[in-house]
């Protein structure tokens, strides 16, 4: 049943926006890397903001924060919801942003309308989500799942030699709490679709049924640097050049496999990155992407061969490390039934989508019962400071997390 209550949409918006202020770019986006002292900022406001409704909050080793507002029954495990607070260097404003900040409007308006659920709700901000600064995206959520090792992602440095755990040490966010999962019940993401399929179809809601496969590789070539005017072709290893080709077939595996099809090369280092110099080694990164686990098993066997056939045609060496590979990840039936009826009770449009991008709900679904609800974000842009949704569809989003979590939790 319906709740019969509305989150408060404008004090919804008007903390979004204060939260965009920090790490502001001039462009409109923000900038809010992982374990920076602008993270800081934005985290030690989220904890603020939390504390004034009286939550009582924690932090565990990688630095994910857990806010717990007490049910009737302090005994039953916790109905979780989140998302993440880092950005991209060149980030919007509501990626990942959104689900904590919406989460947080649920504590508020359970607040306000003096609701009481039997089971305690916790509302979660996991650390680097977005993996820019050390390379290891769901790096806190990862971690927590037991995906990652936790001392080898406290090992990893960013691009200034700066580890995880010096960067955690440096804000103050190394928490006492373990980094492992605990019982919970259930676990609820809010998040901007990040594509254009919910805007072109005209649904305010996303009924997400689970997250795409995935294998990534790190990619070195190694060929020979030389002077750009003396060396002919003949005795060229431009490892440029193989990169380029490499890169060439990414995209085409990916086309091969319509539009479900995914090949992404995001990160490209070349070296000695002169301009009259053949470059000699290329470091990059490959991701492919699919609904169906079966595609991106066979990517993972078949290309490693393809591309080092394709670089030593140039003359050159390929080292390819797989970075991380999954499968699809379906989400909890009971959990998406709830997203479903709480958009049908509110009169929303919605659609089933498997998500394209990779979220913390992945992760968390190898443990926890896990649903995530999409809104709509215009022309489907994201990644970018020009990612924009409307307050209204931020509202959408957020009442129906507020009926799905509170129908889980249990009114008493």
């Amino acid at each position: 049943m319906s709740t019969n209550q509305r989150i408060d949409g404008a004090r919804l918006w008007d903390s979004l926006m204060e939260m965009a202020r920090i790490g502001a770019t001039p462009k409109g986006g923000v900038k809010r890397l992982t374990l920076t002292e602008v993270d800081r900022q934005g985290r030690d406001t989220f904890i603020q903001w939390c504390e004034a409704l009286g939550l009582s909050v924690r932090v565990d080793s990688i630095g994910n924060i857990f806010a717990r507002r007490e049910g009737r029954d302090p005994a039953r495990p916790p109905v979780l919801m989140g998302s993440h607070l880092d950005s991209q260097p060149t980030g919007g404003k509501f990626d990942g942003a959104l689900g904590v900040i919406a989460g947080l409007e649920v504590m508020r308006s359970l607040a306000e309308h003096r609701i009481e659920t039997q089971a305690p709700i916790e509302l979660v901000n996991w650390t680097d989500e977005e993996g820019s600064r050390f390379g290891r995206s769901l790096m806190g959520s990862g971690v927590w799942a037991g995906v990652y090792d936790e001392a080898m992602v406290n090992a990893l440095p960013d691009l200034e030699g700066v580890t995880v755990g010096a960067a955690l040490d440096a804000i103050g966010y190394r928490g006492p709490h373990p980094a492992r999962p605990f019982p919970a019940d259930s676990y609820f993401e809010l998040h901007i679709e990040q594509g254009p399929i919910l805007e072109r179809e005209g649904a305010a809601i996303g009924i997400v049924t689970g997250g795409q496969a995935q294998v990534w590789f790190d990619a070195v070539i190694t060929g020979q640097d030389a002077h750009a005017g003396t060396t002919p072709p003949s005795t060229r290893r431009d490892a440029l050049v193989a990169a380029a080709r490499v890169i060439a077939r990414v995209d085409a595996l990916m086309r091969e496999r319509g539009e479900d099809g995914r090949g992404t090369v995001g990160f490209l280092q070349v070296l000695p990155n002169s301009c009259n110099v053949v470059p000699g080694e290329v470091r990059f990164s490959v991701e492919f992407r699919h609904p169906r686990t079966a595609e991106i098993e066979s990517l993972a066997a078949s290309f490693p061969a393809e591309a080092a056939a394709l670089v030593a045609e140039n003359g050159c060496t390929l080292e390819l490390r797989e970075k991380l590979r999954f499968a699809h990840q379906p989400f909890d039936e009971a959990c998406i039934g709830l997203v479903r009826d709480a958009a049908a009770l509110l009169g929303l449009a919605a659609r089933e989508i498997v998500s394209g991008a990779g979220h913390d709900a992945v992760y968390v679904a190898r443990h926890v019962p896990t649903a995530m609800i999409f809104t709509p974000c215009k022309d489907g842009l994201s990644h970018n400071e020009a990612e924009s949704i409307e307050p209204h569809e931020a509202q959408a989003g957020c009442q129906v997390l507020f009926e799905a979590v509170v129908a889980r939790a249990g009114r008493a």
